[in-house]
């Protein structure tokens, strides 16, 4: 007869699943499985579940009529186990992470190891990688591996901040320096001093401020904006970048100088396609970390959906997985996690826009501010400066823009 059984003590573990038959047939978990045996692989779990169940097949528990099943045939390949990546366990220990960095794959491997090596040094580094793969995770692992983890950890993201912002937001600026600038004050740099300052996307830098970067890089001095007095300052820089570098300098759109300076221990990212054996951790780690903050309980993840995660190539990496886990646990009712699975069985329509973008649009990134500076000038009847002219909408100042005109060969007889 076949007999179901719900649970089988393994000393201080556990190992749960809704349905085992233990017949004839060799024994097999199914996707709702439930695993937490820490350390165990699936040889482990085959041997110690056996050993269970022959014990219980000696125990009074047993209906008299139950036979012990032929286990003979039973393959390690045939268990599902956690130990094995297929079947994730509620409350799952991650002794598979590094500084926050989670992953067992032999790349990200690789890259913890050179986190390791160059952390304790004071040598800037240069992260490359996709978008969403975890760059400032990375650059914060190396702050915490540095002499400097007690000290202040700052990071800019360089595209986020206007052009016309940024060399006040790195160097900051003096009193009256510009129209708003009431008080003196300080830069990142200088709030960075002794620690680690992270510029993430360094590739979105304005080109007339690289040169006064690639001083302080060297130097280690700058001055406020519209001051005299030199500030000196002791910082590690970690710059981070999505974008091709050597091609931008090659179109001279980034500084070559400036570029080497950089690029001193370059350290690059795998995006999630080439981890995907990195998946189900973070599977795990993301369902945990939203069901608690969601007040929920989620103990099972469907096998199906892990094997679709990791089919799919993730163009927006973890960030992408991420999110989809947050909207999977919003959507769960019960302790199954219900997977958005739709979502990953069409083709992306924002990797079909970008490649319509690139098509039509500009190719490089001065036509890319040729056409932008252009359309502003447009807009404004090619009024450059005061409140409403193209200086203003582009966050520019009025002699910038003009410098940048002249750069890219802007006219109004020409356009």
């Amino acid at each position: 007869m076949n007999r179901k059984i719900g649970l089988l003590k393994l000393k201080s573990r556990f190992l749960e699943w809704d349905k085992l038959e233990t017949s004839n047939a060799p024994v097999r978990m199914n996707a709702r499985t439930r695993v937490d045996l820490k350390h165990w692989d699936a040889a482990n779990v085959v041997t110690v579940m056996i050993a269970n169940i022959q014990e219980l097949a000696t125990s009074s528990d047993v209906d008299s009529g139950w036979k012990m099943p032929d286990f003979g045939g039973c393959e390690h390949h045939e268990i599902k186990t956690f130990g094995d990546d297929r079947c994730l366990a509620e409350g799952a220990h991650f002794t598979d992470t590094f500084e926050g960095i989670i992953g067992r794959s032999a790349v990200m491997k690789a890259a913890c190891a050179k986190m390791k090596v160059v952390g304790p040094t004071g040598s800037t580094v240069l992260i490359l990688g996709e978008t969403g793969t975890g760059k400032e995770l990375v650059a914060r692992a190396i702050h915490n591996l540095s002499p400097r983890r007690a000290c202040p950890f700052i990071k800019v993201n360089c595209a986020a901040i206007p052009a016309g912002l940024i060399e006040s937001e790195l160097f900051g600026h003096e009193r009256g320096a510009f129209t708003g600038a009431l008080s003196r004050r300080a830069g990142r740099f200088e709030m960075a001093h002794g620690g680690t300052l992270f510029l993430d996307e360094i590739g979105d830098i304005p080109c007339e401020l690289q040169p006064k970067l690639l001083r302080v890089l060297q130097e280690r001095e700058f001055e406020r904006l519209g001051g005299t007095q030199t500030t000196r300052v002791d910082v590690r820089v970690v710059a981070a970048t999505s974008r091709d570098l050597p091609h931008m300098v090659a179109a001279r759109e980034f500084r070559a100088d400036l570029y080497y300076r950089l690029n001193v221990f370059p350290l690059r990212v795998p995006a999630l396609r080439d981890r995907s054996q990195d998946i189900p951790l973070l599977v795990r780690h993301f369902v945990d970390q939203y069901a608690e903050r969601m007040n929920k309980r989620i103990t099972v993840v469907p096998l199906e959906a892990l094997e679709a995660f990791e089919r799919y190539s993730w163009p927006g990496n973890v960030r992408e997985l991420q999110n989809i886990i947050e909207r999977s646990v919003i959507l769960s009712t019960g302790k199954v996690l219900q997977p958005c699975l739709d979502e990953l069985s069409h083709p992306s329509q924002i990797a079909d826009a970008e490649s319509a973008q690139k098509d039509e649009g500009p190719t490089t990134f001065i036509e890319m501010q040729r056409e932008h500076i252009i359309q502003a000038l447009a807009v404004t009847n090619w009024v450059i400066g005061g409140p409403k002219g193209a200086a203003g909408r582009l966050g520019l100042a009025r002699t910038s823009l003009l410098a940048k005109m002249r750069k890219l060969g802007i006219s109004r007889a020409q356009a």
